[in-house]
């Protein structure tokens, strides 16, 4: 097996072992736990969304929101000040420890349907807690994890809802973060990408949220973390249908935008810069964060245009 394949071969594991687990996606109603009655009967009442909601009453413990065909709950330390009756508040709402459906100001790292980059809060026997930014943190059952997760750590979870009971619940499974293949991908399209977990050899992302792609290290310069949002370019498409990756547009495409990044360093630098052709890869890398290969390309381009002028000793200099 060559060194650049194994992450690819740990990526089809996960994929084999996540086939033969059951799916939530139609979760079954569970005989211990039943959904609120209101939200088992109003199809307008949606948890797991960002709403704006009408102040319906004042309470003692905060104010109701009319919400479906009833109402829900704004809790008062997240009630703003002066709110009247009448008043539009945008709130998300999900449900509490006794699946009750509750509101909050705060805002969530992402909402049903969203795949967000989380970090592990707690573990128990049934499942790992997730921090999300509420109070009540987001659950990942056991069935729903692809693989060990200790506290600390960042996984890319797919926010999901159990449409029997109103819970909301996470899922790191690879069938549901990549349900899809690589498809009509073709050389140099641009895709958006999600950094699903990092090797020795590179980044394994999510391209628009349906299939895998490999960021090779050696080629990606600048560091990225488990939930980046970034934008890419398909490199290449295999045979057996793996998409290599480029956080670059390939070939000479990206010539002008690594020569604006030149230019933006020698004006934040005095209009000076000590690299050179004879530099070293790290120093062009760290510098400009791009391959020399990049760098000397984009370095022609802008001594064509008459914009900067080259010198042996004192690398490259912005032309007055």
């Amino acid at each position: 097996m060559s060194e650049e394949t194994t992450p690819w071969k740990q990526a089809e594991k996960f994929l084999r072992k996540s086939q033969n687990r059951p799916s939530l996606k139609q979760p079954q109603s569970s005989s211990s736990r039943q959904s609120h009655p209101f939200l088992a009967k109003d199809p307008d009442a949606v948890v797991g969304q960002f709403q704006d909601l009408t102040v319906k009453n004042l309470s003692d413990y905060g104010v109701y929101l009319s919400f479906g065909q009833d109402r829900v709950l704004l809790p008062n330390k997240y009630v703003p000040e002066n709110t009247a009756v009448g008043q539009t508040i945008r709130v998300f709402v999900y449900t509490d420890s006794e699946d009750r459906p509750v509101a909050t100001t705060l805002e969530p790292a992402g909402v049903v349907g969203d795949v967000v980059g989380l970090k592990v809060k707690d573990t128990a026997p049934f499942g790992i807690f997730m921090d999300w930014g509420l109070e009540k943190d987001l659950l990942v059952p056991r069935s729903e994890q692809e693989g060990r997760m200790e506290p600390g750590e960042t996984h890319l979870v797919r926010i999901c809802l159990d449409e029997s009971t109103h819970r909301i619940y996470g899922s790191t499974l690879m069938s549901n973060l990549a349900s899809g293949d690589a498809g009509e991908l073709s050389y140099g399209e641009a895709v958006e990408l999600i950094i699903h977990s990092i090797s020795p050899i590179g980044y394994t992302a999510l391209i628009n949220k349906t299939c895998l792609g490999m960021l090779y290290k050696n080629e990606t310069f600048e560091d990225l973390s488990i939930g980046d949002r970034c934008r890419g370019y398909v490199l290449r498409v295999r045979e057996d249908g793996k998409v290599d990756l480029t956080l670059k547009q390939p070939g000479y495409a990206s010539v002008e935008a690594s020569a604006q990044k030149i230019i933006q360093v020698l004006e934040a630098g005095g209009g000076v810069s000590p690299c050179h052709d004879k530099s070293r890869p790290e120093e062009i890398q760290a510098a400009f964060a791009m391959s020399k290969k990049e760098f000397k390309r984009a370095v022609g381009s802008l001594y064509k245009q008459g914009r900067i002028t080259l010198h042996k000793v004192d690398g490259i200099r912005l032309k007055s």
